[in-house]
């Protein structure tokens, strides 16, 4: 595999690419998938978006009202650009990490990180230092931008090697203090179209994050493919959505697609799914991005007719399921649009749009991509056969130096920890996720990261994590633990440990429900069997002529009901 003379001053993304052999087949069978060799996507984003369209056009808005344009947006970016370079020193190829909500300065950071030639790296602000060190210690960030209410983790996180700088603070060091020195004239680094933008970090299913390598055409390519021709957007779109930022699913269908078609975009910091839908009616919105969860929040509270202006509702970051589609449509009128991505491929590759919808399916591979269902073995499946979803297109899973990469590539397929079946019109249909990956209310969380955390807390002696399956979040993290000899696993000891768990990591990944058993299903060779948890869980759900929970002696405390 040729690649293209990188404009990387420093060259750590290049360097630890994977070997060539163990990349995914790449393809870009589509016209506007040809992209020219130098190309810098955020040049692309705002710099052509201007050109093209009218600068004073809105471009993101914020619910209290604040809107910046196009051109507010472009310069604020070159500002970004210059404090980094001018002022820090940055150059191409360096790391810059960002971590901050959903609001118009991280968005501007993004792009002035890729204008000058830098590579992103994106962050939850709700992570800990702990999770913070290990992301820096990962891709050694030359600068850590954040929002000035998250940096004591991030402070407490960083090392010698890593200028920390706050935004949106009082401080005459603030990045938007320094930007307002700054003339807003920066012209972006030519960079190849195939040098790293973007570090994306995933969960993971081993509790160590694996960082996933994005290139400036990858970031156009999600645009060009499932923006393009499933949700169609046009300049007088309004998009909106809850995903963070700091997730491929949210960076797309809130800064890549509307920058690419001229559209606006609202960003909300924190809303409940009312609260979202309450913003998104009031601007206007026409596109929203949210998880099955939040339309389900919605209905339920009554409040339905805030949808009703909507074009396109997007439902991904978990299984949507045929009743929540149905639900939604019999109460507003709405198709949802279902889809299935992965951090790997930035954004969705299988979806459905209009009448092509089947509801209760996930749709079918987007123009760009091909999917096929393999077996444990990697050859492909036939209809109505259960196995391994695999996809190919002109993205794909490069993790920065990580064997994990040979266990996602195979055959040149990415292959992307779902069990799905494929019907003879080429329609997918979800089944299950195949690894210990748990999806709550859209979020990603690996059970080994959960379970390293629990193990901390001295009253554990040892604890299995699972997801079990949960009608408002899809599903829940559950913990079964283990405790040392005397402690008394009540519901007090379950909040101790819940606390205790959301000080070690994200909050989000706190398990909602904890059970205390006496010991752990392990095989003859001592490793832990989750799956027997599962289906003992499962045999709960669905108690004809099953047994509750007992593997090998186990039994759990009636205290184990939803924190």
């Amino acid at each position: 595999m040729t690649m293209l003379r990188s404009a990387h001053v420093d060259t750590f993304t290049r360097d630890h690419l994977p070997p060539a052999g163990t990349w995914p087949t790449l393809e870009f069978t589509l016209p506007e998938l040809q992209y020219p060799e130098r190309l810098n996507a955020a040049a692309v984003l705002i710099d052509d978006a201007v050109a093209n369209h009218d600068a004073g056009r809105p471009a993101l808005r914020t619910p209290d009202g604040t809107v910046w344009t196009y051109g507010d947006l472009q310069q604020r970016a070159n500002q970004v650009a210059q404090v980094l370079t001018e002022d820090f020193g940055v150059v191409p190829g360096n790391r810059v990490m960002l971590r901050g909500p959903n609001n118009p300065w991280i968005v501007a950071a993004w792009l002035g990180v890729l204008k000058a030639g830098a590579v992103v790296v994106t962050t939850m602000p709700m992570l800990r230092s702990s999770e913070v060190g290990t992301l820096i210690s990962l891709t050694r960030p030359a600068v850590a931008i954040s929002d000035h209410r998250f940096m004591d983790e991030l402070a407490a996180a960083a090392g010698e090697d890593t200028v920390v700088l706050s935004y949106g603070s009082d401080d005459a060091g603030d990045l938007a203090s320094r930007c307002a020195a700054k003339s807003g004239e920066f012209i972006a680094v030519p960079t190849a179209a195939d040098d790293v933008a973007l570090l994306g970090p995933t969960s993971g299913t081993t509790g160590t994050p694996k960082i996933t390598m994005h290139f400036h055409r990858d970031i156009l390519a999600n645009a060009d493919t499932f923006a393009r021709h499933i949700l169609q957007p046009t300049a007088d779109d309004v998009f909106a959505g809850s995903p963070p930022l700091a997730f491929t699913f949210g960076l797309g269908g809130l800064v890549v697609f509307p920058l690419r078609f001229g559209a606006s975009s609202l960003l909300t910091e924190r809303a409940t799914p009312v609260e979202l839908a309450e913003s998104a009616a009031a601007v206007g919105a026409t596109i929203l991005f949210t998880a099955p969860t939040a339309y389900r929040a919605i209905l339920k509270e009554g409040r339905g007719s805030l949808l009703g202006e909507l074009r396109v509702a997007v439902s991904a970051g978990e299984h949507l399921p045929k009743e929540t589609w149905e639900a939604v449509r019999d109460a507003t009128g709405l198709r949802l649009v279902n889809g299935i991505g992965a951090t790997e491929l930035l954004h969705v590759f299988i979806s459905a749009a209009g009448d092509d919808i089947r509801p209760g399916t996930t749709g079918r591979a987007v123009p760009g991509y091909r999917a096929a269902i393999l077996d444990d073995e990697g050859l492909e499946l036939g209809p109505g056969q259960l196995g391994r979803l695999a996809v190919i297109g002109p993205t794909g899973c490069r993790y920065l130096d990580d064997p994990r990469q040979a266990n996602y590539v195979v055959n040149g397929w990415n292959v992307t920890g779902d069990t799905f079946t494929k019907d003879e019109d080429g329609y997918f249909t979800y089944q299950a996720r195949s690894d210990n990956m748990i999806v709550s209310s859209g979020y990603n969380i690996g059970a080994p990261e959960v379970e390293t955390a629990i193990d901390l807390h001295p009253d554990v002696v040892e604890n299995a994590v699972i997801g079990i399956p949960d009608a408002e979040r899809g599903s829940v993290v559950c913990a079964f633990i283990v405790l040392r000899e005397g402690v008394i696993g009540d519901a007090v000891k379950r909040k101790e440990i819940q606390d205790f768990v959301k000080q070690a990591i994200a909050p989000y990944k706190y398990p909602r429900e904890i059970r205390f058993v006496t010991e752990l299903p392990r095989n003859p060779s001592g490793k832990l069997q989750h799956f027997k948890l599962r289906d003992g869980v499962l045999n709960e759900c669905n108690p004809r002529g099953t047994q509750q929970l007992t593997p090998a002696g186990m039994g759990h405390a009636p205290e184990g009901a939803k924190a």
